[in-house]
């Protein structure tokens, strides 16, 4: 019997295209074949890496101006209404039994305030997140603070000195839990709102290699077929290069621009804005315990023992706030940004100069008098903390002003361009195609 031939082994379909390909690429029709497909797929290519790319960075400046800058804003309001809260509670409470209705109405603004803020961040955070847990803590310890002022209130019409120790205590639970928590959440607010500038602003370093790669594989196929025909031009390849050159400068030019305004927002707004947040945090926290020292009469002192506590942390929130006005000033880029600055140096340096008057006073044992330095109509340290306050208020809404034009810039450089590169790449893509195709058809 004659002995069986085995079968050749069936090969696998990617040899066999690779086969084909070899084949083809043996002659002209075939190269230019394989040609066309490659200029097609790096044109394609590109356009959707910058689609994508520039989509994603589109998306993170959009979060920038929508969102979590928006968040880090009511972060820092809720800080700041919490702490003139605490700094009316205390003011009402040393002007006597009677609370001035200004200033009792000033309180009631600012706990609402700090209610509707906290209630919109909880709308807009995963409870599960650090500041979805510091939103909570605030909503739990809200009620009880302003329970402690209104017990405070209540022993203070009646003449009682227990009133003293509710609003010492209240002070304390703001000053140690409220805050601490305020101050969290606006850290974790800030800090996502750097990760999305970060996103914003990162280069796109993958569709501009595309970009490149793709303009020299066009330039090389122009230049082949012009040392193989003598023509100058194939318009179907001079259509895709244009195409391409148009997207990348594009790219180029868009992502810089965005860049630099997203840059500017950070540098000239966001960091301005940080900064004049803390010094505006400072001088309320430095007006209640310069109150406090009042309210307290020298009952509550430092861990030593040898100082008195409020007067203390008075001092040392004026020393902070100091140092943040003059980091304020050097990030001032403009008249604007300074002058509400320097204003409220010059208000700073008339408050100390009247505090060290009105502890003079108690210190010589005219309680009336240093009350009257402290919280009086007429050249008192009240007068001059809302003088700081206002300028530091002016100061916040320039900045905040200034930040919301750049990064709104720096959003609108990136608009229609994935779109635009999409399309583009679509258009030089098929622009190959049919320049390849015109050459091939020289053969038929």
């Amino acid at each position: 019997m004659p002995t069986a031939v085995p079968a050749p082994p069936r090969r696998g379909a990617l040899s066999e295209t690779a086969d084909r390909v070899r084949a083809a690429a043996t002659t002209e029709p075939g190269r230019l074949q394989i040609i066309g497909a490659v200029l097609a797929l790096l044109v394609v290519a590109f356009g959707a890496v910058t689609a994508f790319e520039t989509a994603d960075r589109a998306s993170a400046a959009d979060d920038v101006v929508g969102r979590s800058q928006p968040l880090s804003a009511d972060a820092a309001a809720v800080y700041r209404s919490l702490a003139d809260a605490d700094t009316a509670a205390a003011s009402g409470f040393l002007a006597g039994a009677q609370e001035p209705r200004d200033i009792h109405d000033r309180y009631e603004k600012d706990i609402r305030e700090a209610s509707r803020l906290l209630v919109k961040a909880a709308a807009n955070t995963d409870a599960s997140t650090e500041s979805g847990h510091e939103i909570t803590t605030l909503n739990e310890e809200l009620p009880r603070y302003t329970g402690l002022i209104e017990r405070a209130r209540a022993n203070n019409r009646q003449g009682l000195p227990l009133g003293g120790a509710y609003i010492r205590y209240a002070n304390q639970r703001m000053s140690k839990v409220l805050l601490p928590a305020a101050e969290r959440l606006y850290a974790a607010e800030t800090g996502r709102l750097g990760e999305d500038g970060d996103a914003a602003r990162a280069r796109p370093y993958f569709s501009l290699a595309l970009g490149v790669l793709a303009l020299a594989a066009l330039f090389w196929a122009q230049r082949r077929n012009y040392r193989r025909t003598n023509r100058v031009f194939n318009h179907g390849l001079l259509v895709a290069t244009a195409a391409s050159t148009v997207v990348l400068l594009w790219l180029a030019v868009g992502h810089t621009v965005a860049r630099s305004e997203l840059h500017g927002a950070d540098v000239n707004g966001q960091q301005s804005l940080d900064v004049l947040n803390h010094a505006r945090i400072d001088s309320l926290k430095a007006r209640a315990n310069e109150n406090l020292t009042l309210v307290a009469r020298g009952a509550v002192l430092t861990a030593d023992g040898r100082n008195d506590k409020y007067e203390t942390d008075y001092n040392a929130d004026m020393k902070a706030l100091g140092e943040e006005l003059e980091k304020a000033g050097r990030l001032a880029d403009d008249t604007p940004g300074s002058e509400p600055v320097a204003k409220a140096v010059d208000a700073v340096s008339e408050w100390q100069g009247r505090h060290r008057t009105a502890r003079t006073a108690d210190d010589g044992g005219d309680y009336e008098g240093a009350r009257a330095q402290i919280i009086g109509p007429e050249d008192s340290t009240g007068e001059s903390f809302e003088r700081v306050d206002d300028a530091l208020e002016r100061a916040l809404a320039h900045e905040q002003d200034e930040f919301t034009r750049a990064a709104k810039d720096g959003r609108g450089a990136l608009g229609g361009l994935p779109i635009g590169a999409a399309a583009l790449a679509a258009l030089g893509a098929v622009a190959a195609i049919v320049g390849v195709n015109r050459r091939l058809s020289e053969y038929r």
